[in-house]
């Protein structure tokens, strides 16, 4: 009897299931309150096959109350709780089957806000459905299904970004090992338009969760690229004294770490891969790298109150049209004695719950493994 792969995730009020099995044909699905039992014809780990998949539930589930959503792909299960409560496992037994995964971004806990996916939740129960002929069928002339392009599209963008990232890093150490302290004066001018273009390509990520292509705060992501255009488009690139300070070259190494870690664990997470040291290095490389980017934009900030004072650029005085005045020195002593310590404090707060409820899940599914 061949199984497929298995990916489960849970919220308090629904557990959610995907059978990663491809172009599936003639299924038969059997939903209880205590056990799933499904049989179709499709393409998985063993090529083209008949599986099965039998699970006995650890707690009953309310099946009329439960959905599935199909694609050329996988199999999508939503299924509602009897009672609403974590569980610790999936099964009813101990032994936890080898094609038994966990599915890490439907994996939610008391410690994260509830990111349930409610796309099922507005449709009708489809069970009834199973007989439709064309279930699991495939045009030969059918392109890419939108869910197909989304994850091409989002693999793409992050192989993009992390190489252009590894490329500043490789720059940045060739030049320091080839020049020693020499090459901190000139490492602006050879890799501020990368550094640049990469900047502004992430303005996608803003995009991203707005069209569903990802999930996660808009909010934040808006308020993290906006500083990062800030710091690179204006308070270094708009003073050059500010260019040949050592201070920005360390801070094009702490942004660039920063995000050779994260582009690629975003790279397998849109495979649904999950790999424990990636993830772990993810949620744990911001603990050390954060303060110091914190610290050095700081710095960044403080010098150029000096600059600025004497350039008076970015600023404007009155009299003119818009009969509005606004002197950028004082708003970056505004920021540094009022925002500034309060901005690093939330920033922390809310990485250290993610990478908390990440690490107790992480723990829990090795128990389990």
């Amino acid at each position: 009897m061949l199984c497929p792969f298995v990916y489960w995730g849970q919220n308090s009020e629904t557990i959610n299931l995907r059978i990663d099995l491809k172009n599936v044909e003639n299924p038969s699905i059997d939903l209880s309150e205590k056990e799933l039992k499904f049989v179709g014809n499709g393409v998985g780990a063993k090529g083209h096959n008949t599986y099965t998949v039998n699970i006995s539930f650890y707690e009953p589930i309310l099946p009329k109350q439960s959905f599935f959503k199909h694609n050329e792909r996988q199999i999508d299960f939503i299924l509602k709780k009897s009672e609403f409560k974590i569980w610790p496992r999936l099964f009813n037994a101990q032994m936890k089957p080898i094609w038994l995964k966990v599915d890490f971004d439907k994996f939610h806990t008391g410690d994260t806000e509830d990111e349930a996916d409610n796309e099922f939740r507005t449709r009708e129960n489809i069970f009834k459905d199973l007989r439709d002929k064309n279930f699991g069928r495939r045009k030969k002339s059918q392109r890419l299904t939108p869910e197909e392009f989304r994850k091409v599209y989002l693999f793409l963008y992050n192989l993009f970004q992390f190489v252009g990232f590894v490329y500043i890093l490789v720059v940045l150490t060739i030049r320091y090992a080839k020049d020693g302290s020499e090459s901190v004066r000139s490492s602006y001018k050879a890799l501020s338009g990368v550094m640049k273009v990469l900047h502004l390509i992430q303005v996608l990520e803003i995009i991203h969760p707005l069209i569903r292509y990802t999930s996660g705060s808009v909010l934040f992501t808006s308020l993290h690229l906006i500083n990062r255009l800030i710091f690179i488009f204006v308070m270094i690139d708009g003073e050059p004294r500010m260019q040949m300070k050592p201070v920005v070259l360390y801070l094009f190494l702490l942004y660039t770490t920063l995000e050779i870690i994260r582009y690629p664990y975003y790279m397998f997470k849109v495979c649904d891969v999950n790999i424990s040291l990636l993830a772990w290095l993810h949620h744990t490389a911001w603990i050390p790298l954060f303060p110091m980017i914190f610290f050095s934009e700081a710095a960044v900030l403080f010098r150029n109150i000096s600059y600025f004072e004497e350039t008076e650029k970015f600023s404007l005085f009155l009299p003119n049209a818009a009969n509005f005045s606004f002197y950028l020195p004082h708003l970056i002593r505004i920021y540094l004695l009022t925002i500034f310590f309060p901005v690093m404090y939330m920033v922390f707060t809310r990485k250290y719950r993610k990478r908390k409820a990440t690490m107790a899940l992480m723990q829990k599914c090795s128990k389990m493994d």
